[in-house]
C-alpha cells in the first residue's frame, strides 16, 4: 500500500506556508522537491568532504572521487545501462542534448542528411538540432501530433529515409504528458540506419526506463526533476557511439596527455567531463535514486495515475475548461485553459491560495502554436501530492474562474 503521508514526511519544504496557507506544490515537472536524505547528503559533503575529484592524492579527494564513481554506477543501474562508462555526468538534460548535437553531428552528420524531431519536444530537444543542422547543412523534419497529443507514427515511413541520421523524441511530453510509442519509433529509425536520442526528463520520473530494453542510442535527463540537486544531469550513450564522438569541450580531466604538438583524450566517459565536475550534485543524485529504490516504483506510478484521473475528472466539471493532451497512457501532467480566462491570471490567483502551478509556454512553443494558444496553465503531479491537495487545487481553479469572469 502506498503511504503518501510517510512519503511527505521526507520532504521538509511541504511543511511550509505561502501567504499564510499550507503550500500545495504542483510544479514538479519544472523541478521536484528534495527529500531529507538528499538535503543531508549535500550538506554533509559541503561540511565534511568537499574536495576536487580524480586529481588529488589526499584523503578528501580520494573519498569524493570514490563517491562520485559510485554515483555513476548507481545511475547506470537505475536506467539499465550495460556499464557505468556509458553514463556521462553533465549540467542537465539541456547540456546532455547539446553535447550529442555537437559532438555526434561533428562525426556523423553531413550536408544533405536530415534529423527528425517530434512536434512535442521541449525547446532543449529542438534548438540544439537546429544549430547542428545549420552548421552541417542538414534538414530538420518534424513528426507531428494529433489533437489528443498522440504522435502520428503512421507518418514515419514518409519522414524517414536513408539520409535520416538522428531521431530526437521525448519519452513523456512536459506539456501534454503524452508518452509516445518509443519502441516503434526506435525500431523504425534503426531500420533506416538512424540513431535515436530520447529526452527522458519526465519519463525517468514517471515510470522509469531501461535503456537496453528500449534500445535507444542516447538518453538524457536532469537530476533536479528526479528529486535530486540542481545543476546535475545525465547523458547515457551506447559506448561505441561515445567512443566515436569527438570531445564537446576541452580542459582538465578530459585529457590523457597534453603537449603543444598533440593532445590525446581520456577514455569515455571522462572524455566528455571537462573541468571540475559537479561531484556534489552527482553524489546527491545518487542519494535521490537510493531514496526512490526504497519505494515500490510500480505503486508510485499507480498512485500518480490515480491522482491524474481524479484531477482530470474534477477539472472537467468546470465550464469552458479544456485539457490539452488526452492520450490514455499519459503521465501525471495536466495542461489546460479556461475560456475567457488568461492562464497567467489564473496562476497568479492560485499562487495567492498557496497553490504552485506553472503558466506560459513551458518551453514548448510549437505545442502552443499547434493548439493556437499563447500559453497554458500546467499542474504537474508527484509522489508527494495528495487527493486532498487535488481537491483544493480544483476548488481554487473554480474560484479563480469565477473571480476573473466577474
Amino acid at each position: 500500500m502506498f503511504d503518501v503521508e510517510t512519503i511527505r514526511g521526507e520532504f521538509p519544504i511541504l511543511e511550509r506556508e505561502v501567504y499564510g496557507r499550507k503550500l500545495i506544490y504542483l510544479d514538479s515537472g519544472a523541478t521536484a522537491q528534495k527529500p531529507e536524505a538528499v538535503i543531508r547528503t549535500v550538506d554533509r559533503l559541503h561540511r565534511e568532504l568537499n574536495a576536487n575529484i580524480h586529481r588529488g592524492v589526499h584523503y578528501l579527494s580520494e573519498q569524493a572521487t570514490e563517491l562520485y564513481e559510485e554515483a555513476r554506477q548507481e545511475v547506470a543501474r537505475f536506467i539499465g545501462a550495460a556499464e557505468k562508462e556509458e553514463v556521462v555526468f553533465t549540467a542537465g538534460a539541456t547540456a546532455s542534448i547539446n553535447l550529442v548535437a555537437y559532438a555526434w553531428s561533428e562525426r556523423f552528420l553531413e550536408a544533405g542528411d536530415n534529423i527528425l524531431v517530434s512536434e512535442l519536444e521541449h525547446h532543449s530537444n529542438i534548438v540544439p538540432w537546429q544549430l547542428a543542422a545549420e552548421r552541417k547543412g542538414a534538414e530538420i523534419r518534424v513528426l507531428p501530433f494529433d489533437e489528443e497529443g498522440r504522435l502520428k507514427v503512421e507518418l514515419l515511413p514518409e519522414l524517414l529515409d536513408n539520409r535520416t541520421k538522428m531521431v530526437a523524441v521525448t519519452q513523456a511530453s512536459n506539456t501534454l504528458g503524452t508518452r509516445p510509442d518509443l519502441k516503434l519509433i526506435i525500431e523504425a529509425a534503426h531500420a533506416v540506419g538512424a540513431v535515436v536520442l530520447v529526452d527522458g526528463c519526465q519519463g525517468v520520473v514517471h515510470g522509469g526506463v531501461d535503456v537496453r530494453t528500449l534500445d535507444c542510442d542516447f538518453y538524457a535527463f536532469s537530476g533536479h526533476k528526479l528529486y535530486g540537486p540542481t545543476g546535475i544531469g545525465v547523458l547515457y550513450g551506447k559506448r561505441a557511439l561515445l567512443e566515436a564522438m569527438p570531445p564537446f569541450m576541452g580542459g582538465g580531466d578530459m585529457v590523457d596527455r597534453v603537449s603543444f604538438e598533440k593532445t590525446t583524450y581520456a577514455p569515455v566517459p571522462l572524455k566528455f567531463e571537462a573541468g571540475t565536475a559537479n561531484y556534489i550534485g552527482a553524489i546527491g543524485l545518487a542519494e535521490a535514486i537510493r531514496f526512490l529504490r526504497t519505494l515500490d516504483l510500480e505503486a508510485v506510478e499507480a498512485y500518480e495515475q490515480e491522482l491524474l484521473r481524479h484531477a482530470t475528472e474534477a477539472l472537467q466539471q468546470i465550464e469552458g475548461l479544456r485539457i490539452y493532451g488526452t492520450t490514455a497512457d499519459k503521465c501525471a501532467i495536466l495542461s489546460f485553459n479556461v475560456e475567457g480566462v488568461h492562464a497567467y491570471d489564473l496562476g497568479m490567483i492560485l499562487d495567492k491560495l498557496g497553490i504552485a502551478v506553472r503558466t506560459g509556454q513551458h518551453c514548448a512553443e510549437p505545442v502552443m502554436k499547434h493548439y493556437g494558444v499563447q500559453g497554458m496553465c500546467r499542474a504537474s503531479l508527484a509522489l508527494y501530492n495528495t487527493r486532498e491537495e487535488i481537491d483544493a487545487f480544483v476548488k481554487g481553479v473554480a474560484r479563480a474562474v469565477r473571480m476573473l469572469r466577474g
